[in-house]
């Protein structure tokens, strides 16, 4: 029995939620939204990135495999073909290109200067 945090809620983890959240309110993505939140669609598309899912269809049927731990997985419950199709067309795309566009600005300042440089002075030493 798994008594800690599933590997795939620890990466969700790594994400500022709050910071995609916002830019999701700034484009109105959860706006008339019951169930299927822009969170929720995020953590379903990186499932299906992670997982190597070829189509939609692959990645619903893997989230109906995992429904059991989809909460504890972190998307909540699992999306039907529908739903997630639907939220595809009808969310704004710039919430998930702007969100993109800072984690790899943050990226950027958090990787090392001279990765090369350090690598080569282990080696040679």
């Amino acid at each position: 029995m798994n008594f800690g945090k599933y590997v795939f809620s620890q990466l969700l983890d790594f994400i500022d939620k709050d910071v995609f959240l916002r830019i999701a309110n700034k484009y109105d993505g959860n706006r008339y939204i019951k169930s299927f939140t822009c969170w929720n669609q995020l953590a379903v598309l990186m499932f299906g990135q992670l997982s190597n899912r070829e189509s939609l269809r692959d990645l619903v049927l893997a989230t109906q495999a995992h429904a059991g731990k989809a909460y504890h997985l972190g998307f909540g419950k699992h999306a039907s073909r529908s739903t997630l199709a639907d939220a595809n067309s009808k969310r704004d795309y710039r919430i998930f290109e702007e969100f993109a566009y800072k984690v790899v600005a943050e990226a950027r300042t958090c990787r090392a200067d001279d990765i090369f440089g350090a690598w080569m002075q282990r080696i040679c030493l």
